[in-house]
């Protein structure tokens, strides 16, 4: 049974494997043009493991900013981790041991998976979600210790690499909007965005935004149990 969690997350996960070697890559070669070699991005990609977390601690370590400012930062970038563990509360109840690392390794592409995928009833989600964690953490290691030896070795610009952060969550969005028919709660986040976005500004929408985002939807997941046939 294990067997067939690991190939079915395995199947699963591919898409996020092309993601992650890019995206991995483009943070390995920044890494490398900061002066930061291999060991540093394998071991953030290790024991980090947030991509936009990870993209903005080159630009902190570079500057040589305060451990507050990068603690600060790191909390307003990561900030939707809260939301997605509340949600998994449930999923990840009765894992044992694992769920502390599947806790540790969830990121927006493997959320997407565990709360998206239907998996065959014979498979214990559970244990589909750790092979999913962990086979996209080993995804990323190698994205990362890859673009630190390219970054090295290839006499090339990078210059825009690290768009591919935004490439990908843009993918993401439209993959799940195709395979939703609900398409509320979507509409709720890009709404709630751009409204505290507009009123908050670049530098201070994030943390609103999460907060109305996250009222919002249990305003209307309150509604929809008070509806008949909900």
């Amino acid at each position: 049974m294990k067997k067939t969690a690991f190939t079915t997350a395995l199947r699963d996960t591919i898409p996020v494997l092309t993601g992650y070697l890019f995206l991995g890559a483009g943070f390995g070669i920044l890494m490398n043009e900061n002066g930061f070699g291999i060991g540093w991005s394998v071991a953030m990609a290790l024991f980090i493991l947030a991509g936009s977390g990870q993209y903005l601690a080159v630009g902190l370590l570079a500057a040589r900013a305060g451990l507050v400012n990068i603690a600060v930062a790191t909390l307003l970038v990561n900030a939707r981790h809260l939301f997605y563990g509340i949600s998994l509360v449930d999923t990840y109840k009765n894992t044992g041991l694992k769920k502390y690392y599947m806790i540790f390794g969830l990121t927006d592409e493997t959320y997407s998976l565990v709360t998206q995928a239907k998996t065959d009833p014979r498979i214990d989600h559970g244990t589909y979600c750790f092979f999913v964690t962990a086979l996209n953490h080993c995804y990323w290691i190698c994205g990362c210790a890859l673009g630190s030896i390219l970054g090295a070795t290839l006499p090339i610009s990078f210059e825009g690499v690290d768009f591919v952060l935004t490439a990908l969550f843009v993918t993401m969005f439209i993959e799940q909007w195709l395979s939703s028919t609900n398409h509320l709660p979507a509409l709720i986040g890009l709404g709630s965005t751009a409204l505290c976005l507009l009123i908050f500004g670049s530098d201070y929408f994030l943390i609103p935004s999460m907060i109305l985002i996250a009222a919002l939807l249990i305003l209307a997941r309150a509604k929809a149990r008070r509806m008949p046939y909900a």
